[in-house]
């Protein structure tokens, strides 16, 4: 065979061959993009944060692998009717907004998940010893309740925070119930049954739904309704 024809078959072999690799390249340039995509329409717009899915299966995971140092928050801003109804829809968003990102911060930097629940309500689950429990609960509600400047104005927003521990629940506690008695624990505070710090009992993370919503929020007909 001539030199000249071996030389364009070699060519074309070579050319090939790099266009595998490009190709590889692109497709997984736009895999990439594609699950940052997906994962950003998957993130709550106004504050940046995972919704109640993102925060289900991290608890269920560390409750499989971490089971005594697991803690499931629930925090919800007080107060922000009057806020929507003086200063504005608007400036309830930046309010919520506010909460999110530094509940977001501070779970990330002790490697939890912070996870917009609806409105202004939100969950975190995160691993803590015990012994710290106390004194994380105090720090994170004085971080959220820092002031916001809302429009030049300064906001003082109020959040009653509650707290289950996977290790004070029965074996298996998992991550909807665990919410669940974040969820009544953060009630109590919040209607001031119990003092800030209250940690989820058994009875909490048991409380029965109501046409599946915790006694006391809008919608049910026990223990009033929920501010």
């Amino acid at each position: 065979m001539p030199a000249a024809v071996l030389l364009r078959q070699r060519s074309r072999t070579l050319i090939a061959a790099a266009t595998v690799p490009l190709a590889l390249a692109a497709l997984l340039a736009d895999d990439v993009r594609v699950r940052r995509q997906r994962d950003a329409a998957r993130k709550d717009p106004l504050t940046g944060l995972p919704g109640r899915d993102a925060l289900m299966t991290r608890a269920d995971r560390l409750a499989r692998t971490h089971r005594e140092q697991l803690h499931v928050l629930v925090a919800d801003a007080d107060g922000l009717k009057s806020v929507n109804d003086t200063l504005g829809h608007a400036a309830g968003d930046i309010l919520i907004a506010a909460i999110g990102h530094r509940l977001g911060a501070w779970a990330a930097a002790r490697g939890g998940l912070a996870a917009r629940l609806g409105g202004d309500e939100f969950g975190v689950a995160l691993l803590l010893p015990s012994t710290e429990t106390g004194r994380e609960l105090a720090g994170l509600r004085a971080l959220l309740e820092q002031p916001v400047d809302v429009d030049g104005q300064t906001v003082g927003p109020a959040v009653s925070i509650g707290t289950a521990r996977a290790a004070d629940l029965p074996d298996p506690a998992d991550a909807a119930r665990l919410l669940r008695g974040a969820d009544m624990a953060m009630y109590r505070v919040k209607t001031r049954e119990q003092q800030p710090g209250y940690l989820a009992t058994r009875h909490d993370a048991y409380t029965p739904a109501v046409h599946g919503r915790r006694p006391g929020r809008p919608g049910t007909h026990l223990w009033g309704r929920a501010v």
